[in-house]
């Protein structure tokens, strides 16, 4: 009868305007799809460092009718290590196909859609940003979007959605496990206009220092 009755809600479910847009953000992220069924339906799942408590609970207020239980704690250990995550994942539904196709190759490594530049409204990149950006250190301006995972190809279309819909310069900045996004100091005050309104309160340091 509890299968029948989650069966019957999730076919109510349709994804916001506003949620499609957090999604294409997340999926520049550290946001994940994964499949249980050969690809017919994926469910997002979310993990942060507990540190991200309150942006994590941010994102399951979001996606609250899509998610069965509360974000829970998991604890990690690496190298002896311990560490604490927190997150959540959402039911499986075959609205989230689409996305798993663009963002994902048939092999399972993430790429960038050729798409990204009609996608990457000024929310989805407050949420890219908040999900797996950084500042380049306390003596700079220059802002740091973590895209070590994906190819240079994608990462030069990345750059090229950055400058073609918001004229923000950028560069691939190499590191010892793959590149990332540099917005350059002399767009930084831009970029942060872009995003402040939708960046949320926990994460405002981000910007610490841009106008």
């Amino acid at each position: 009868m509890y299968s029948r009755t989650i069966e019957d809600a999730k076919k109510q479910l349709a994804l916001t305007k506003r949620q499609k847009e957090i999604l294409f953000g997340l999926l520049l992220g550290d946001g994940h799809l994964e499949t249980q069924n050969n690809g017919r339906t994926y469910r997002l799942k979310i993990e942060h460092s507990i540190k991200q408590k309150e942006y994590v609970d941010w994102l399951y207020d979001e996606f609250r009718k899509w998610i069965l239980t509360l974000p829970r704690e998991k604890i990690k250990k690496r190298e002896g290590i311990r560490s604490v995550n927190y997150g959540f994942s959402t039911v499986s539904h075959g609205a989230l196909r689409f996305y798993a196709h663009q963002y994902y190759e048939k092999n399972g490594v993430k790429k960038v859609p050729k798409l990204i530049h009609r996608w990457l409204t000024p929310l989805a990149l407050a949420v890219w940003y908040m999900d797996d950006g950084s500042v380049k250190s306390k003596h700079h301006r220059a802002r740091i979007l973590n895209t070590q995972s994906f190819h240079a190809k994608d990462i030069e279309r990345l750059m090229n959605a950055l400058k073609s819909r918001y004229a923000l310069s950028s560069h691939a900045r190499k590191q010892t496990d793959g590149l990332q996004i540099m917005i350059l100091a002399e767009s930084a005050d831009d970029f942060a206009r872009i995003v402040r309104p939708y960046i949320h309160q926990a994460m405002l340091y981000k910007l610490k220092g841009l106008d």
